[in-house]
Protein backbone atom coordinates (compact mmCIF):
# COMPACT_ATOMS: atom_id res chain seq x y z
CA UNK A 1 0.00 0.00 0.00
CA UNK A 2 1.33 3.43 -0.94
CA UNK A 3 1.86 5.97 1.82
CA UNK A 4 -0.61 8.31 0.10
CA UNK A 5 -3.25 5.55 0.10
CA UNK A 6 -2.60 4.79 3.77
CA UNK A 7 -3.01 8.45 4.69
CA UNK A 8 -6.29 8.58 2.76
CA UNK A 9 -7.49 5.35 4.37
CA UNK A 10 -6.89 6.62 7.91
CA UNK A 11 -8.09 10.12 6.90
CA UNK A 12 -5.01 11.72 8.41
CA UNK A 13 -6.48 15.21 8.02
CA UNK A 14 -9.17 14.34 10.58
CA UNK A 15 -6.60 13.56 13.29
CA UNK A 16 -6.67 17.23 14.23
CA UNK A 17 -9.72 16.21 16.28
CA UNK A 18 -7.38 14.11 18.45
CA UNK A 19 -4.29 16.30 18.38
CA UNK A 20 -5.94 19.53 19.54
CA UNK A 21 -7.52 17.98 22.68
CA UNK A 22 -4.10 16.38 23.35
CA UNK A 23 -2.26 19.70 23.09
CA UNK A 24 -4.95 21.56 25.04
CA UNK A 25 -4.65 18.95 27.78
CA UNK A 26 -0.89 19.52 27.94
CA UNK A 27 -1.40 23.28 28.18
CA UNK A 28 -4.04 23.08 30.90
CA UNK A 29 -2.10 20.52 32.95
CA UNK A 30 0.97 22.74 33.02
CA UNK A 31 -1.11 25.88 33.65
CA UNK A 32 -2.97 24.43 36.65
CA UNK A 33 -0.69 21.70 38.00
CA UNK A 34 2.77 22.69 36.67
CA UNK A 35 3.31 19.13 35.43
CA UNK A 36 4.86 17.87 32.18
CA UNK A 37 6.03 14.29 31.57
CA UNK A 38 7.37 13.80 28.04
CA UNK A 39 7.65 9.99 28.21
CA UNK A 40 4.09 9.37 29.39
CA UNK A 41 2.73 11.93 26.94
CA UNK A 42 4.70 10.37 24.08
CA UNK A 43 3.38 6.88 24.84
CA UNK A 44 -0.18 8.15 25.11
CA UNK A 45 0.10 10.14 21.89
CA UNK A 46 1.25 7.08 19.93
CA UNK A 47 -1.44 4.86 21.44
CA UNK A 48 -4.12 7.49 20.85
CA UNK A 49 -3.05 8.10 17.24
CA UNK A 50 -2.86 4.38 16.37
CA UNK A 51 -6.29 3.63 17.85
CA UNK A 52 -7.79 6.70 16.17
CA UNK A 53 -6.38 5.66 12.77
CA UNK A 54 -7.57 2.08 13.33
CA UNK A 55 -11.08 3.31 14.15
CA UNK A 56 -11.19 5.38 10.96
CA UNK A 57 -9.93 2.41 8.92
CA UNK A 58 -12.59 0.14 10.43
CA UNK A 59 -15.23 2.76 9.69
CA UNK A 60 -14.20 3.06 6.04
CA UNK A 61 -13.97 -0.73 5.67
CA UNK A 62 -17.37 -1.28 7.24
CA UNK A 63 -18.96 1.43 5.10
CA UNK A 64 -17.42 -0.20 2.04
CA UNK A 65 -18.71 -3.66 2.99
CA UNK A 66 -22.20 -2.58 3.99
CA UNK A 67 -22.87 0.10 1.37
CA UNK A 68 -26.14 -0.25 -0.50
CA UNK A 69 -25.73 3.03 -2.39
CA UNK A 70 -22.54 2.46 -4.40
CA UNK A 71 -22.25 5.78 -6.18
CA UNK A 72 -21.79 9.43 -5.28
CA UNK A 73 -19.28 11.42 -3.23
CA UNK A 74 -19.32 9.29 -0.08
CA UNK A 75 -18.65 6.01 -1.86
CA UNK A 76 -16.56 6.89 -4.90
CA UNK A 77 -14.55 9.89 -3.67
CA UNK A 78 -14.63 9.88 0.12
CA UNK A 79 -13.83 6.20 0.71
CA UNK A 80 -10.12 5.46 0.02
CA UNK A 81 -10.78 1.72 -0.42
CA UNK A 82 -12.82 2.42 -3.55
CA UNK A 83 -10.89 5.45 -4.78
CA UNK A 84 -7.44 3.82 -4.53
CA UNK A 85 -8.69 0.28 -5.27
CA UNK A 86 -7.27 -1.22 -2.07
CA UNK A 87 -7.73 -4.94 -1.44
CA UNK A 88 -9.67 -6.13 1.60
CA UNK A 89 -6.57 -7.99 2.82
CA UNK A 90 -4.49 -4.79 2.77
CA UNK A 91 -7.12 -2.97 4.80
CA UNK A 92 -7.51 -5.83 7.29
CA UNK A 93 -3.74 -6.01 7.87
CA UNK A 94 -3.64 -2.24 8.38
CA UNK A 95 -6.41 -2.45 10.98
CA UNK A 96 -4.64 -5.27 12.81
CA UNK A 97 -1.24 -3.55 12.90
CA UNK A 98 -2.69 -0.25 14.12
CA UNK A 99 -4.72 -1.93 16.86
CA UNK A 100 -1.69 -3.97 17.96
CA UNK A 101 0.55 -0.90 18.15
CA UNK A 102 -2.13 1.10 19.96
CA UNK A 103 -2.46 -1.69 22.53
CA UNK A 104 1.32 -2.02 22.93
CA UNK A 105 1.86 1.69 23.60
CA UNK A 106 -1.18 1.72 25.91
CA UNK A 107 0.15 -1.17 28.01
CA UNK A 108 3.53 0.55 28.30
CA UNK A 109 1.75 3.68 29.58
CA UNK A 110 -0.22 1.61 32.10
CA UNK A 111 3.01 0.16 33.51
CA UNK A 112 4.23 3.72 34.16
CA UNK A 113 0.99 4.92 35.75
CA UNK A 114 -1.88 3.09 37.47
CA UNK A 115 -5.10 1.10 37.16
CA UNK A 116 -7.23 4.14 36.20
CA UNK A 117 -5.30 4.45 32.92
CA UNK A 118 -5.81 0.72 32.25
CA UNK A 119 -9.57 0.89 32.89
CA UNK A 120 -10.06 4.04 30.82
CA UNK A 121 -7.81 2.63 28.09
CA UNK A 122 -9.79 -0.62 27.84
CA UNK A 123 -13.05 1.35 27.74
CA UNK A 124 -11.73 3.72 25.05
CA UNK A 125 -10.34 0.82 23.01
CA UNK A 126 -13.64 -1.07 23.17
CA UNK A 127 -15.73 1.96 22.26
CA UNK A 128 -13.31 2.82 19.46
CA UNK A 129 -13.84 -0.59 17.84
CA UNK A 130 -17.60 -0.70 18.44
CA UNK A 131 -17.93 2.84 17.12
CA UNK A 132 -17.36 1.58 13.59
CA UNK A 133 -17.77 -2.21 13.81
CA UNK A 134 -20.48 -4.71 14.59
CA UNK A 135 -24.08 -5.39 13.54
CA UNK A 136 -25.03 -1.82 14.48
CA UNK A 137 -21.93 0.42 14.79
CA UNK A 138 -22.30 3.33 17.22
CA UNK A 139 -21.59 5.77 14.37
CA UNK A 140 -24.78 4.53 12.66
CA UNK A 141 -26.97 5.32 15.69
CA UNK A 142 -28.22 8.50 17.42
CA UNK A 143 -25.39 8.08 19.96
CA UNK A 144 -22.62 8.85 17.48
CA UNK A 145 -22.31 12.52 18.39
CA UNK A 146 -22.31 11.91 22.14
CA UNK A 147 -19.77 9.08 21.99
CA UNK A 148 -17.38 10.75 19.54
CA UNK A 149 -17.41 14.03 21.47
CA UNK A 150 -16.97 12.36 24.84
CA UNK A 151 -14.22 9.97 23.74
CA UNK A 152 -12.12 12.33 21.63
CA UNK A 153 -12.79 15.60 23.38
CA UNK A 154 -13.28 14.35 26.93
CA UNK A 155 -11.26 11.17 27.40
CA UNK A 156 -8.17 12.42 25.58
CA UNK A 157 -8.13 15.65 27.60
CA UNK A 158 -8.72 13.75 30.84
CA UNK A 159 -6.00 11.14 30.22
CA UNK A 160 -3.42 13.77 29.21
CA UNK A 161 -4.00 15.44 32.57
CA UNK A 162 -4.34 12.29 34.64
CA UNK A 163 -1.15 10.52 33.49
CA UNK A 164 0.82 13.55 34.68
CA UNK A 165 -0.90 14.11 38.04
CA UNK A 166 -1.94 10.56 39.06
CA UNK A 167 0.73 10.50 41.79
CA UNK A 168 -1.18 13.24 43.63
CA UNK A 169 -3.89 10.70 44.44
CA UNK A 170 -6.85 12.61 43.00
CA UNK A 171 -8.34 9.19 42.16
CA UNK A 172 -7.40 6.47 44.61
CA UNK A 173 -8.70 3.28 46.18
CA UNK A 174 -8.05 1.29 49.31
CA UNK A 175 -9.28 -1.93 50.87
CA UNK A 176 -10.63 -2.19 54.40
CA UNK A 177 -12.20 -5.34 55.84
CA UNK A 178 -12.56 -6.93 52.40
CA UNK A 179 -14.33 -3.82 51.08
CA UNK A 180 -12.82 -1.70 48.32
CA UNK A 181 -13.31 2.05 48.70
CA UNK A 182 -12.88 4.55 45.86
CA UNK A 183 -11.76 8.07 46.73
CA UNK A 184 -12.08 10.83 44.12
CA UNK A 185 -11.16 14.49 44.43
CA UNK A 186 -14.41 15.65 42.88
CA UNK A 187 -13.39 19.30 42.68
CA UNK A 188 -10.32 18.66 40.51
CA UNK A 189 -12.00 15.99 38.39
CA UNK A 190 -15.03 18.20 37.73
CA UNK A 191 -12.78 21.13 36.77
CA UNK A 192 -10.90 18.94 34.27
CA UNK A 193 -14.19 17.70 32.81
CA UNK A 194 -15.60 21.23 32.60
CA UNK A 195 -12.53 22.59 30.80
CA UNK A 196 -12.94 19.75 28.27
CA UNK A 197 -16.55 20.71 27.46
CA UNK A 198 -15.79 22.99 24.47
CA UNK A 199 -13.74 20.19 22.91
CA UNK A 200 -16.54 17.67 23.54
CA UNK A 201 -19.20 19.95 22.03
CA UNK A 202 -17.16 20.90 18.96
CA UNK A 203 -16.09 17.34 18.10
CA UNK A 204 -19.68 16.19 18.51
CA UNK A 205 -20.59 19.02 16.13
CA UNK A 206 -18.27 17.63 13.44
CA UNK A 207 -20.09 14.31 13.64
CA UNK A 208 -23.45 16.09 13.64
CA UNK A 209 -22.57 18.13 10.54
CA UNK A 210 -21.38 14.95 8.81
CA UNK A 211 -24.66 13.20 9.59
CA UNK A 212 -26.74 16.19 8.50
CA UNK A 213 -24.95 16.25 5.13
CA UNK A 214 -25.24 12.48 4.74
CA UNK A 215 -28.82 12.19 5.96
CA UNK A 216 -30.39 11.13 2.67
CA UNK A 217 -27.61 8.66 1.80
CA UNK A 218 -27.62 7.29 5.34
CA UNK A 219 -31.31 6.49 5.18
CA UNK A 220 -30.77 4.56 1.93
CA UNK A 221 -27.90 2.67 3.57
CA UNK A 222 -30.06 2.05 6.68
CA UNK A 223 -28.02 4.23 9.00
CA UNK A 224 -30.35 5.91 11.45
CA UNK A 225 -28.25 8.70 12.93
CA UNK A 226 -29.35 11.56 15.19
CA UNK A 227 -30.68 13.82 12.37
CA UNK A 228 -32.92 10.96 11.22
CA UNK A 229 -34.53 10.87 14.67
CA UNK A 230 -34.86 14.56 15.47
CA UNK A 231 -35.26 15.83 11.91
CA UNK A 232 -32.98 17.98 9.79
CA UNK A 233 -34.37 21.29 11.07
CA UNK A 234 -33.78 20.44 14.74
CA UNK A 235 -30.36 18.95 13.91
CA UNK A 236 -29.31 22.27 12.34
CA UNK A 237 -30.55 24.14 15.41
CA UNK A 238 -28.47 21.78 17.57
CA UNK A 239 -25.45 22.46 15.35
CA UNK A 240 -25.69 26.18 16.18
CA UNK A 241 -26.43 25.55 19.87
CA UNK A 242 -23.32 23.42 20.38
CA UNK A 243 -21.15 26.27 19.10
CA UNK A 244 -22.85 28.78 21.39
CA UNK A 245 -22.43 26.60 24.50
CA UNK A 246 -18.78 26.01 23.60
CA UNK A 247 -18.11 29.74 23.83
CA UNK A 248 -20.28 29.99 26.95
CA UNK A 249 -18.38 27.23 28.78
CA UNK A 250 -15.07 28.99 28.05
CA UNK A 251 -16.46 32.25 29.42
CA UNK A 252 -17.64 30.49 32.60
CA UNK A 253 -14.21 28.86 32.96
CA UNK A 254 -12.58 32.29 32.85
CA UNK A 255 -15.08 33.75 35.36
CA UNK A 256 -14.41 30.82 37.73
CA UNK A 257 -10.64 31.44 37.33
CA UNK A 258 -10.08 27.91 36.06
CA UNK A 259 -8.85 29.41 32.80
CA UNK A 260 -6.44 32.34 32.32
CA UNK A 261 -7.73 35.76 31.31
CA UNK A 262 -5.87 35.28 28.02
CA UNK A 263 -8.57 32.75 27.02
CA UNK A 264 -10.75 35.75 26.19
CA UNK A 265 -8.78 35.77 22.93
CA UNK A 266 -10.90 32.79 21.86
CA UNK A 267 -13.79 35.21 21.28
CA UNK A 268 -11.85 36.81 18.43
CA UNK A 269 -12.89 33.74 16.41
CA UNK A 270 -16.57 34.61 16.57
CA UNK A 271 -16.55 36.45 13.22
CA UNK A 272 -15.05 33.66 11.05
CA UNK A 273 -17.14 31.08 12.94
CA UNK A 274 -20.33 33.13 12.38
CA UNK A 275 -19.48 33.47 8.69
CA UNK A 276 -18.99 29.70 8.38
CA UNK A 277 -22.20 28.90 10.23
CA UNK A 278 -24.16 31.15 7.86
CA UNK A 279 -22.76 29.22 4.91
CA UNK A 280 -23.70 25.90 6.51
CA UNK A 281 -27.23 27.08 7.32
CA UNK A 282 -27.65 28.04 3.67
CA UNK A 283 -26.50 24.69 2.29
CA UNK A 284 -25.69 21.36 3.95
CA UNK A 285 -23.43 19.62 1.45
CA UNK A 286 -20.69 17.08 2.24
CA UNK A 287 -18.30 18.27 -0.46
CA UNK A 288 -18.93 22.01 0.03
CA UNK A 289 -19.99 23.06 3.53
CA UNK A 290 -19.25 20.11 5.83
CA UNK A 291 -15.75 21.56 6.20
CA UNK A 292 -17.33 24.45 8.14
CA UNK A 293 -17.67 22.20 11.20
CA UNK A 294 -13.99 21.23 11.00
CA UNK A 295 -12.90 24.86 10.55
CA UNK A 296 -15.04 25.91 13.53
CA UNK A 297 -13.36 23.24 15.63
CA UNK A 298 -9.89 24.36 14.53
CA UNK A 299 -10.67 28.06 15.05
CA UNK A 300 -12.14 27.70 18.53
CA UNK A 301 -10.11 24.76 19.88
CA UNK A 302 -6.87 26.03 18.33
CA UNK A 303 -7.26 29.47 19.89
CA UNK A 304 -8.40 27.84 23.16
CA UNK A 305 -5.19 25.82 23.32
CA UNK A 306 -3.02 28.75 22.19
CA UNK A 307 -4.53 31.10 24.77
CA UNK A 308 -3.56 28.78 27.64
CA UNK A 309 -0.04 28.35 26.26
CA UNK A 310 0.17 32.14 25.93
CA UNK A 311 -0.62 32.54 29.61
CA UNK A 312 2.12 30.00 30.47
CA UNK A 313 4.67 31.85 28.34
CA UNK A 314 3.77 35.22 29.88
CA UNK A 315 4.11 33.73 33.38
CA UNK A 316 7.50 32.20 32.60
CA UNK A 317 8.80 35.48 31.15
CA UNK A 318 7.67 37.65 34.07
Amino acid sequence: MKISSFLKLVEIQTKVASVLPFLTGIAFCYYRYKEFDALRLGLFFMSMLCVDMATTTINNYWDYKKAILKEGFNYESHNAIVKDQLSEKQVQITMGVLLFLGTLFGLALFLLTDWVVLVVGILAFGVGVLYSYGPVPISHTPLGEVISGTMMGGFIFFIVNYIQIFERGYINYYMEQKTIYLAVNMKEMMIIIFIALPLIFLIANIMLANNICDMEDDLINRRYTLPAYIGKKHAIHLFVLLIVVSYLSILIGIMMRWLPISSLLVFLTTFPVYKGVKAFLKEQDKSKTFVVSVKNFVFISGSYMASIFLSIIITLLT
